[in-house]
C-alpha cells in the first residue's frame, strides 16, 4: 500500500529547487500533481510530467476525481507520494474522501478576494473559510502537522498561529 509521504498546497504545482529538495525526502519515489484543469490540457499535463521528471521521481499527473479512484481501488500501490494542489479545498476534498495524509504544507497562494483574503505569511493569503478547513483536517481527520513554508530552507509558521489572526 502506498502513502502520501508529504502534501503541499501551492498554486505554482512544481516549481524549481523547492520540488528538487522536497522530492529527496526520506523514502519519496513519486509526485502526484492533483489539478482538474492541468489533468484535461495534453501541453500542460506533459509540461508538469517533464518538470517532476528532473527530480528524478516518477509524476503522474490527475484529476481530484481520479485521485479518488486511484486511492480507492489502488491505494496507490506503491508509491511513496508527495501529493500537491493548488488549492487547499481540493486538499480538504481528498482527505474528507479518505486519502490519509499526516504532513500538510502550505507553500503558496496567491490573493484572490481582497476583500476575504488575509496575508498569513509572506507568501501565503487565506481566507477565513481555507482557515477553517484547514482546523478540521488537523482537529477531525487526522493531518498532524499542517505548517506554512514556502521554501524547504525558509521558516514554519504553525496553523495555530495562522488561526490566531482569523480568531479560530
Amino acid at each position: 500500500m502506498g502513502f502520501v509521504n508529504l502534501a503541499r498546497v501551492d498554486e505554482r504545482l512544481i516549481h524549481g529547487q523547492v520540488m528538487i529538495t522536497l522530492s529527496k525526502r526520506d523514502g519519496v519515489n513519486s509526485i502526484f500533481v492533483v489539478d482538474d484543469v492541468v489533468a484535461k490540457d495534453k501541453f500542460m499535463k506533459d509540461l508538469y510530467k517533464s518538470a517532476g521528471s528532473r527530480t528524478g521521481q516518477k509524476t503522474i499527473v490527475m484529476t481530484q476525481d481520479k485521485c479518488k479512484y486511484y486511492w480507492d481501488e489502488y491505494k496507490f500501490k506503491d508509491y511513496s507520494c508527495i501529493l500537491i494542489a493548488k488549492t487547499v479545498d481540493v486538499m480538504y476534498e481528498l482527505v474528507k474522501h479518505g486519502v490519509p495524509m499526516k504532513e500538510l504544507n502550505i507553500g503558496g497562494i496567491a490573493q484572490k478576494d481582497p476583500e476575504k483574503d488575509i496575508l498569513v505569511t509572506k507568501s501565503v493569503y487565506l481566507n477565513k473559510e481555507d482557515a477553517q478547513k484547514l482546523k478540521d483536517l488537523k482537529e477531525n481527520y487526522g493531518v498532524e502537522d499542517i505548517y506554512f513554508q514556502a521554501t524547504p530552507s525558509s521558516s514554519k509558521t504553525s496553523l495555530n498561529d495562522v488561526l490566531k489572526k482569523f480568531d479560530l
